[in-house]
């Protein structure tokens, strides 16, 4: 497990190093803004990010902000800035968790341990395969699998289908359907080319009379099976 420590104080820095080493993680330091952007351009990124507010060249808050544009890398300030409006502040863009200085080691560690199993949890959510029938559907990567051959759907017909399984079992009018697919990239969705995407969608999965996956409700609208 590899933790990355933004930290200027030479003491705080290295009693750090030193105690998270002893508890088996690799320990990569930056003491500024510009050393920890060289460290997350250059190396593979960590598992946790421990970032102090105060750094020579700039704030905590504009490598958090930078982080977060391209990763959900789990992130832990450390200040002596402990008020409501830095705690909040941190948050806001996207921090973890926040420890106040002085802190004891123990209880840092019980927070980062904390921070990286809802980490995991979620890395783990998100890799999970969701199944509809012989169907595979990998959310993680927008990939949909149909006895092993990977099926190729439009950024529609995979908005669609996101929209079913979000109520799966469930009655859906077309209403509902044309209010949630409308209209994040402009497509101009109606009634009738709803129609034509559920039939697209229902060929490419692999439904049949026999064996439906989405099922029309006469008068109502489609639900997709459990």
């Amino acid at each position: 497990m590899k933790v990355l420590v933004v930290e200027d104080d030479e003491m705080i820095l290295e009693g750090l190093s030193i105690a998270l080493s002893q508890e088996g993680y690799r320990v990569v330091t930056a003491k500024t803004c510009r050393e920890a952007f060289e460290v997350l351009k250059k190396e593979e990124l960590p598992d946790i990010c421990l970032l102090d507010v105060m750094l020579p060249d700039g704030d905590g808050y504009t490598v958090c902000r930078e982080i977060r544009k391209k990763s959900e890398l789990p992130i832990l300030f450390l200040t002596a800035c402990d008020d409501e409006i830095h705690t909040v502040m941190a948050l806001e863009i996207g921090a973890d968790d926040y420890v106040a200085k002085p802190f004891r080691i123990r209880e840092l560690l019980a927070r980062m341990k904390a921070i990286l199993r809802r980490s995991a949890g979620q890395k783990q959510k998100e890799a999970s395969v969701i199944k509809i029938g012989e169907n595979q559907i990998f959310p993680d990567t927008g990939k949909v699998y149909a006895q092993n051959k990977e099926v190729l759907l439009t950024a529609m017909e995979y908005k669609l289908l996101l929209i079913f399984l979000n109520h799966r079992g469930k009655n859906l009018t077309r209403e509902q359907i044309l209010g949630e697919i409308w209209d994040d990239a402009g497509d101009f969705v109606n009634d009738n080319t709803l129609s034509v995407y559920v039939k697209r969608l229902r060929k490419k999965l692999g439904d049949t009379e026999e064996s439906p996956l989405i099922t029309t409700v006469r008068g109502i609208g489609y639900r997709l099976e459990k």
